[in-house]
């Protein structure tokens, strides 16, 4: 396993569909399964209309075989809401309900969802860095944890995406994984395994993990972007936090791009990541 800095790798977004399946992940998750068509056609407009990424989930351990599957639509809103829509599903035309959840905002007050990426077709490193983390997380919090479909960055596993709060977490492992969540669940955000925060754009996502660095753990919404500046590869972003957090920090980063390099295991092909070097970081 590299050593690629972590932090702004998140995958942007602030929807998201979750339907469970028990047998096989096709490797392109939801679009490869065999399903009534003009449902399936349905559900996909739908989520890219709302901009949601749809991902397959199941409880880790051994597959459950009775009892109806369950889905969810999610969302994450800019006012740091979190809104969950649940239901239901046992034949292919039951998924249509999804179209008309992806419309409505949801309830507040569900507990936050935990992923860990599983997907062995995309990339088998997510299944073998992944599959213990779901075990343990899923000991402790039993009703919270699914495993899923290919969440980006396979380097990076094992990941843990909490949603709909939006937070990426990598390079996991059974004990670091539960400390992680429950100090997140608790609402102190550490910056040692962050990836980002998914309502943000890399080189912000990188902004406020290097805040969370510099000034300690925060919650999900203790610190926001008030304002980004980019000249050339040059960012400087400025960062306001809540009480007792520090006010306002400015944080100035520098882009550039890692040498050519396969980024996952079936990659095709050598590519650069994009890194973002902190320059400096003061409060004001």
């Amino acid at each position: 396993m590299r050593g690629d800095p972590i932090a702004g790798t998140a995958s942007h977004g602030v929807v998201w569909v979750l339907i469970e399946y028990r047998g096989g992940w096709p490797v392109n998750g939801f679009e490869g399964l065999e399903l009534e068509p003009e449902t399936k056609a349905l559900v996909l407009a739908a989520a890219k209309a709302a901009r949601a990424r749809v991902l397959l989930v199941r409880r880790p351990g051994p597959r459950r075989r009775e009892g109806e599957n369950h889905w969810a639509v999610l969302h994450y809103e800019d006012s740091g809401a979190c809104r969950q829509h649940w239901g239901t599903w046992s034949q292919d035309e039951d998924l249509a309900e999804i179209a008309t959840a992806l419309s409505f905002p949801g309830a507040l007050g569900h507990p936050p969802v935990i992923l860990v990426c599983t997907h062995s077709q995309h990339d088998q490193c997510c299944a073998v860095w992944g599959r213990p983390v779901g075990r343990a997380l899923s000991e402790r919090w039993p009703e919270l944890v699914w495993e899923c479909t290919h969440v980006g960055g396979d380097r990076f596993a094992a990941n843990v995406v909490v949603v709909p709060d939006g937070v990426y977490y990598g390079r996991l492992d059974a004990e670091s994984s539960v400390a992680t969540i429950e100090e997140h669940l608790a609402g102190r955000i550490h910056a040692d395994y962050l990836r980002g925060y998914t309502d943000l754009f890399p080189a912000q996502q990188a902004a406020v993990a290097a805040t969370l660095r510099r000034f300690g753990p925060a919650g999900r919404n203790d610190y926001m972007v008030a304002a980004t500046v980019r000249d050339g590869d040059h960012w400087r972003i400025r960062i306001t936090g809540r009480l007792p957090h520090t006010a306002r920090v400015d944080v100035e980063l520098q882009a550039h791009r890692a040498p050519p390099c396969q980024l996952t295991c079936r990659g095709p092909a050598m590519s650069s990541a994009m890194v973002y070097e902190l320059i400096s970081i003061r409060a004001v």
